[in-house]
């Protein structure tokens, strides 16, 4: 089975009640979507938004199992292993060694973390929005290990180049993603 966006959501409200890990859910929902429709995967936007929604769906109950219980709660309900696999692989070298492999799973892995970056970077400024938010304040807050430390940049460093992006484009196609996303203020 594959999920709906709509189900994928009501999966993972099961799984994660707190208000950070529904919001950053909706979030990598709306970016996944958005980069699908951006390389040419329209016709799989629900696909991409329900691995966005489903993406962290062990973390708020099983955070020192991350990857590993949610593969196992997801084929466990019987859920397509494309999804699985492409949940799991946003851990790689984290917490689990599946790769990511599929270019979605690549935007996962990279945009995963940065849109906890981007998102820091915007409630920094004046507006408190991405709406007006700049390439270069982000990459000013990338430079600084302190500032939403717990975002990889690693990660993040790392993403970019399995997707064979720099930086700049990565960061700007994800404040893009995000600009467009409705869930996020």
């Amino acid at each position: 089975m594959i999920p709906t966006p709509e189900q994928a959501w009501a999966l993972l409200t099961q799984y994660n009640q707190g208000d950070f890990h529904q919001k950053h859910a909706r979030v990598v929902g709306d970016v996944m979507r958005w980069y699908a429709q951006e390389l040419g995967y329209g016709e799989q936007a629900d696909f991409w938004e329900a691995v966005g929604i489903l993406h962290d769906l062990d973390f708020e109950q099983f955070p020192q199992e991350h990857c590993k219980k949610e593969q196992q709660i997801l084929r466990e309900l019987g859920i397509d292993e494309a999804l699985v696999h492409a949940v799991v692989s946003h851990g790689y070298g984290l917490t689990i060694d599946v790769a990511p492999e599929h270019e979605m799973e690549k935007v996962l892995f990279a945009t995963d973390e940065l849109t906890g970056l981007i998102g820091a970077a915007a409630i920094m400024r004046p507006s408190k929005s991405v709406q007006d938010l700049e390439l270069k304040s982000v990459k000013k807050k990338f430079k600084d290990k302190r500032f939403a430390a717990g975002c990889s940049r690693e990660v993040i460093a790392q993403g970019a180049q399995l997707l064979g992006w720099d930086l700049d484009t990565l960061i700007t196609r994800t404040i893009d993603a995000m600009r467009a996303s409705p869930n996020v203020e």
